[in-house]
């Protein structure tokens, strides 16, 4: 009998195929080490995930709920759309699931203090709240620009607790911000545990935040069973680095549901306006390990572009590689324009505003169920969107509904 995909990928490794990996300096093979042999030994300890479940269900108010967008469905007049609130989980969005995980992973190692990166700011709030659970100090690096544009939750993480400290090089949004925290974290790998926010980084990272981003599919599938008495058609995530696309589709994976991974087109086609990496990059290595990215003439990471803060990265979680290429995923695109449009189409037919990464993948099943009307779709909405709304009303006004 073959074992379950999520058994068998990644390999001792890390690599899905000839993606992943960790390829890190000297200095940090030894607390990488550290925290793949600790999830190794945890994720198999009845205490830990004894400990993980009470959080989630009563901390985190999991299960989240599938629900039926009956009147988005009746305005796209195709399939049936249904949405998995990951808005609903504790913070606006699904990356609570890997941070409460992550912080308890430090408390195990004695570590006094989480470190990350954060572009929209939803893993810097999730992150900074884990932090004030277990006790552990926090800091957020996080790119200017992204501070200007999510101010809001700049202002959740201080409150929290969390210092934020601004990446001021490049382009200054969520690469540069990676590497401003990767920095910090080199300075002392000691006390500290680089929490990374995403199914990127080196081994063990993608494997790990995939692992506790499951819940979210494992959820989903029983609850459409019990709601329909079948499985979805399609399955649909935005992708910038991919733990919410991860997520949802763990419980899928192995199922006959077609998953589709939705990437920020930006403003058009042109390198620079864009971050749809998957349909426009080409491997190489990037913040420790090897995937599909976007280049420079020089090979070099290029200058990306996305409405929403958390998915303008010019790379991409390798799983996410693998399964484009052995043919598992679909890779679809929303521009900012189709982005903001479902944002207010959500909000104005449903009450639900979500963030503006979900809305990419709002966008592209509004597209998806015009041309299957048979089908049913169910989407990741892995975010809620009070942290965009300032922006968004600045720079693209109300519209009438219809």
């Amino acid at each position: 009998m073959q074992k379950p995909y999520l058994e068998t990928m990644p390999d001792a490794n890390g690599f899905f195929g000839k993606f992943g990996g960790a390829f890190i300096p000297p200095q940090l093979e030894e607390p990488f080490r550290e925290i793949r042999e600790a999830y190794d030994k945890l994720s198999k300890s009845y205490e830990y995930l004894h400990e993980l479940r009470k959080i989630r269900k009563h901390y985190q108010g999991r299960p989240t709920p599938v629900y039926y967008a009956k009147n988005l469905s009746e305005f796209c007049g195709g399939g049936q759309i249904y949405l998995k609130r990951e808005d609903l989980n504790h913070t606006g969005a699904h990356k609570l699931n890997h941070c409460m995980a992550e912080a308890l992973l430090a408390k195990y190692l004695g570590k006094k203090k989480l470190i990350a990166e954060t572009g929209a700011g939803q893993h810097g709030v999730a992150l900074a709240t884990a932090a004030a659970y277990f006790g552990l100090e926090c800091e957020i690096h996080m790119g200017e620009v992204d501070i200007a544009k999510e101010h809001p939750n700049v202002v959740r993480m201080k409150i929290l607790g969390a210092k934020v400290v601004p990446a001021t090089h490049g382009l200054k949004t969520l690469k540069e911000a990676v590497d401003s925290a990767f920095e910090a974290y080199l300075a002392d790998t000691e006390t500290q545990m680089f929490a990374i926010g995403s199914v990127v980084g080196p081994h063990p990272f993608p494997r790990m935040v995939r692992d506790f981003q499951s819940v979210v599919g494992i959820e989903a599938k029983e609850q459409f069973m019990e709601m329909t008495g079948k499985l979805p058609d399609h399955a649909v995530a935005c992708i910038g680095g991919g733990s919410n696309a991860m997520g949802l589709f763990s419980g899928f994976i192995d199922d006959p549901v077609k998953l589709h991974g939705v990437e920020p087109m930006g403003k058009g086609e042109k390198l620079g306006e864009h971050a749809a990496t998957l349909t426009y990059g080409e491997e190489g290595v990037m913040h420790g390990f090897n995937s599909i990215m976007l280049k420079d003439a020089e090979g070099n990471p290029a200058p990306v572009h996305s409405i929403g803060s958390g998915i303008d990265y010019p790379s991409v979680g390798p799983e996410h590689a693998y399964l484009r290429e052995i043919g598992r995923t679909i890779v679809g695109t929303a521009t900012d324009d189709e982005a903001v449009d479902a944002f207010y189409k959500l909000s104005q037919y449903e009450g639900i505003i979500p963030a503006l990464e979900s809305a990419h993948a709002v966008a592209y099943a509004m597209k998806l169920a015009r041309s299957n009307p048979k089908d049913a779709i169910l989407i990741n909405l892995s975010g809620r969107g009070d942290k965009d709304i300032d922006y968004v009303i600045e720079h693209y006004p109300i519209p009438p509904k219809g």
